[in-house]
């Protein structure tokens, strides 16, 4: 299936490994044009050469938990067709575990990042009458857990975030939309499994083992969330808008 995204070009935020990495090899895939920012220059600059599509690829490494370099994104990049919001590393732990400072840094950088940057390109394609933002959410915020408390809360305020934008965006031919990923294979989630492993089996090391019982006994491949966000924001799913979609294996329901 052709998903009609040759030439489209997509800016990807906390794009330089795990599902903003993967994102971008199923847009490239695609025939798409993509611009990676990240904190790390030096990781981009990996990235970059790990995709190997030459001119098809730009970075521009950005801290977006603070507006001003959120607007020095917007406008160096310019227009995009496509918006992924996908920057953010929120810890676990309990209510009592995260002070918060480290609570705003989380947000300042997943919660008000994305509520920022969807603002910026928002204005911009709302005056072009198109465009896509797929917010990269998580299913914490469908099903909170006290040990990822952080998190979950700003899951669930950036899925009611989503939903009310979208439903007003396509008003105006803009597509808003989100997907919530369960546990993925990233560096990140191997490092809440870890914090989890060492407070329920008394050793992080065994983090592995919380795998068993998961639907299809394994963690979701980044691979198959970057290829979700490619396909639904192609016009081959052009009425996809407000929604924000779990994909969990169903694991929700077990």
């Amino acid at each position: 299936m052709d998903l009609q995204l040759r030439g489209k070009k997509v800016l990807i935020t906390g794009a330089s490994k795990g599902i903003g990495l993967a994102t971008a090899e199923a847009f490239l895939a695609e025939g798409a044009e993509v611009v990676l920012v990240s904190r790390s220059a030096e990781r981009l600059d990996a990235a970059q050469r790990s995709l190997g599509q030459g001119a098809l690829v730009t970075t521009l490494a950005a801290d977006l938990a603070t507006s001003a370099e959120r607007e020095r994104v917007a406008a160096a990049v310019g227009d995009v067709d496509i918006l992924v919001n996908n920057a953010g590393a929120i810890p676990g732990g309990g209510l009592g575990d995260i002070t918060m400072e480290r609570w705003q840094e989380a947000w300042n950088l997943k919660v008000f990042g994305y509520v920022h940057m969807t603002q910026l390109y928002l204005a911009r394609m709302r005056a072009k009458k198109a465009g896509t933002i797929v917010n990269i959410i998580g299913t914490a915020g469908r099903a909170p857990r006290h040990d990822y408390i952080c998190g979950a809360t700003g899951n669930a305020a950036l899925i009611a975030f989503t939903s009310a934008v979208g439903g007003e965006a396509s008003k105006f031919g803009v597509r808003v939309f989100g997907i919530n990923p369960a546990l993925t294979e990233t560096d990140r989630v191997k490092t809440l499994l870890m914090a989890r492993a060492k407070t329920s089996l008394g050793d992080d090391s065994r983090w592995q083992e919380l795998q068993a019982g998961l639907p299809f006994d394994r963690l979701i491949d980044a691979g198959e969330i970057g290829r979700t966000a490619a396909f639904l924001a192609s016009p081959a799913c052009g009425y996809v808008a407000g929604t924000v979609l779990d994909v969990d294996g169903g694991g929700m329901f077990r």
